[in-house]
């Protein structure tokens, strides 16, 4: 069951999911973004319900009066995010995520991750947070239009470099040297650790890199989602900004 208008209107709009059903709360105003999710509910002759608030509350007290039962998420392959590179004519755009488990700061990077035209995000098989109805919400479904996977993060690292791609390690460490030094125009896999551990030890040996964020504040560094944002839009920088001509308007 996914909640919340953002999430749900982009699930819908999508169009990557089965969609089941459509519980809307007794008394909610019909008009905006409720409008918008249920004329796109009528345009796929999808069932409509509407239920007790009370019922929605069992989800998630942050339902905003909608939910939608769909199928689970449809996670991808590492060649179906090459082969994005490909057809959009750009160099590939990705970002890895060491066992990251908290679900906000998931959310948070997908949504960067959407805005500035990653093409895939890659996480490990074990120890992670991955697609939940949580993480779609916090995201705004922003993960309906990515290609993430699960794989073994080794063997990944290990097909990218093959393939050209240049695997840089966001820490903050005596190692890492500033991002300055670092060209991010190019083929390039941002790896980004967990919240308290960072990069594990055999991921970090696998960079071709790290780089760190300057910072000139006393707090010692930024949480896994800021600095992972950040850095995903020094990398679109570099690239000049380039927009995806499909999505231009």
């Amino acid at each position: 069951m996914i909640f919340g208008r953002n999430a749900v209107y982009e699930v819908l709009r999508a169009g990557r999911r089965q969609p089941y059903r459509l519980l809307v709360a007794e008394g909610s105003q019909e008009k905006g973004r409720l409008l918008e999710i249920i004329g796109l509910a009528q345009s796929k002759r999808l069932r409509l319900e509407h239920v007790r608030r009370g019922r929605l509350d069992t989800l998630d007290p942050g339902h905003q009066g909608v939910a939608l039962e769909v199928d689970e998420y449809p996670y991808s392959n590492l060649v179906d995010i090459l082969d994005r590179a490909v057809e959009r004519n750009e160099p590939p755009f990705i970002l890895i995520l060491d066992i990251l488990q908290d679900p906000q700061n998931f959310g948070a990077l997908l949504r960067t991750a959407e805005a500035v035209g990653v093409q895939g995000i890659v996480l490990p098989l074990r120890r992670t947070v991955t697609v939940t109805p949580a993480v779609v919400n916090s995201s705004s479904g922003a993960c309906e239009y990515l290609l993430i996977v699960q794989v073994n993060l080794a063997q990944a690292i290990a097909t990218l470099k093959e393939a050209g791609v240049w695997v840089i390690g966001l820490e903050n460490s005596l190692q890492a040297e500033n991002i300055e030094r670092f060209r991010l125009d190019g083929p390039l896999a941002l790896v980004v650790g967990s919240e308290g551990e960072g990069l594990r030890p055999l991921v970090r040996q696998s960079c071709d890199g790290l780089l760190q964020l300057p910072m000139r504040g006393q707090v010692a560094s930024l949480n896994a989602a800021v600095a992972g944002s950040v850095a995903l839009y020094f990398a679109w920088q570099a690239r000049r900004f380039a927009v995806d001509s499909s999505r231009s308007t």
